[in-house]
């Protein structure tokens, strides 16, 4: 029996073991994002780092170093290294993810507990914070080494693993490691990677796989106004003097329109229009209002025109408000200070420091123009450019293939909303083809309350990662 149906066949045989390892997973509560958090990041790492190693990885957690968040000095959590297989006759292959999440609380409208993995008897949702974005994608990495082992088989090619706990939170001190190891050359990690594959992303909807060879880059920025020494009784002090969140609403009121577009001065005119012929790749993925409308619960789409909003997700910059802090229940004070948080999604030729200076600008000049006697302040947080690869490169090829193998469809080839940073540094760094090879649904609301992954996409995304190293074994390079 051929290799690859053995490893099929195992991965079937062992799904419900696979799904309690997920649930393991889930149960570790890794926000990267809130300091009280930080050593469940910690410990997610070593659970991973010791799966890893009993699978016959030879791995290093790296320490990445200090940071400060709210106001507290923190340890980083440590990078993952690993590598199985040093066969110059075989492929290398290196395999990204994080294991950090989103912030999760059952209040937040969750309808389970957000860290306890519930299994839905009926629709077969794997339902967690974490579990399609990205512990399911790598636990899926986890179980090809599992079958592979058990099953006695050589691996088809040299793999090499990078697993970070920062990526929710700007992958703090993950660039540098990539450099550091990439100028070490045969003493580094990625030493003779041929190409990298990361799963971290998902399908345009619900029935049609797809390969992924664009993202957005993102920045973010918070936003504070400061005015009194205290909180006020608004009884007391109502229109009597300036009050910070009046003054953070209009501002953040003058960032985008209700249509999507971007009201900072040249941000939209940075990216040239579609023409006609480009516009036609859009008409043919497998997407339709519909779709939009299913994934978000609601017939609140942008347009009812399929290619705007799908040049909305992938072509075009997006600015999203995300936040206020400052004011909490039905507390009837003038908070003395208010923080709004906002990003915004880049597109080629927009990268941070085009685009930072501007927002900057803006901010200052609207907030001038409102006269108030609060103060501004205003912090970017570290961004990611965005990044387009070439689909023609064999590692696309390989992943075409493969999916065909598993889920007999052709996937849509497309370029994706979100941002994903460490993209650009690898295919910068390593000078390699980039591949993002999706898990997950999208419907599976990675960021949002009732955060799920389809148990047929865990199981048959784990046989589409196995038989992709297969494929791309198989491929003249």
């Amino acid at each position: 029996m051929l290799a690859p149906v053995k490893f099929a066949e195992f991965v079937d045989t062992n799904a419900d073991k696979f799904i309690q390892r997920l649930a393991d997973a889930v149960a570790i509560p890794s926000v990267s994002g809130d300091p009280a958090h930080r050593e469940d990041v910690v410990k997610m790492a070593h659970y991973l780092n010791s799966q890893l190693i009993s699978l016959g990885v030879t791995t290093e957690l790296r320490d990445l170093g200090k940071h400060v968040m709210d106001g507290q000095e923190l340890s980083l959590p440590p990078a993952i290294l690993g590598r199985i297989g040093d066969d110059p006759k075989k492929k290398t292959i290196l395999i990204y993810g994080h294991f950090d999440v989103q912030p999760a609380n059952k209040s937040d409208g969750w309808d389970t507990e957000p860290f306890k993995l519930t299994v839905h008897s009926k629709t077969g949702r794997l339902i967690g914070r974490g579990s399609t974005d990205d512990k399911g994608p790598i636990l899926g990495w986890l179980n090809v080494l599992e079958a592979h082992k058990s099953l006695g088989l050589d691996l088809p090619v040299n793999l090499r693993f990078c697993f970070e706990g920062m990526e929710e939170s700007g992958s703090e001190g993950l660039d540098e490691l990539i450099l550091g190891e990439v100028k070490k050359e045969k003493e580094g990690w990625f030493y003779g990677v041929d190409c990298v594959c990361i799963s971290d992303n998902y399908w345009l909807n619900d029935r049609t796989p797809c390969l992924t060879y664009g993202l957005r880059g993102i920045t973010y920025f918070q936003i504070t106004v400061q005015g009194p020494a205290r909180d006020l009784h608004s009884g007391m002090f109502g229109r009597t003097v300036h009050e910070p969140m009046t003054d953070l609403i209009a501002l953040m009121g003058k960032l985008v329109a209700p249509d999507g577009k971007i009201l900072i001065t040249g941000i939209d005119e940075m990216v040239p229009a579609a023409d006609e012929e480009e516009k036609t790749l859009y008409t043919s993925l497998d997407y339709s209002i519909a779709d939009v409308e299913d994934a978000v619960g609601g017939q609140i789409a942008i347009s009812a025109d399929k290619v705007t909003v799908l040049m909305g997700r992938m072509r075009m910059p997006s600015l999203s408000l995300h936040d206020i802090e400052g004011g909490a229940g039905a507390r009837t004070v003038i908070p003395a200070k208010v923080t709004g948080k906002f990003s915004i999604r880049l597109v080629p030729p927009q990268t941070p420091e085009k685009v930072d200076p501007l927002v900057v600008k803006y901010l200052e000049a609207e907030f001038a123009k409102l006269n108030s006697k609060s103060t501004l302040t205003i912090e970017c947080s570290p961004g990611g450019k965005p990044w387009v690869a070439d689909i023609k490169h064999w590692n696309y090829e390989a992943a075409i293939k493969a999916t065909q193998a598993v889920y007999k469809q052709q996937p849509d080839l497309t370029r994706e909303g979100g941002s994903i940073p460490v993209t650009l540094t690898f295919a910068k760094s390593l000078g390699v083809n980039i591949l993002l090879l999706p898990m997950g649904r999208g419907d599976d609301g990675a960021h949002s309350t009732n955060e799920k992954l389809d148990r047929s996409n865990f199981i048959e995304g784990t046989k589409l990662l196995g038989t992709y190293l297969y494929e791309a074994a198989a491929i003249p390079a």
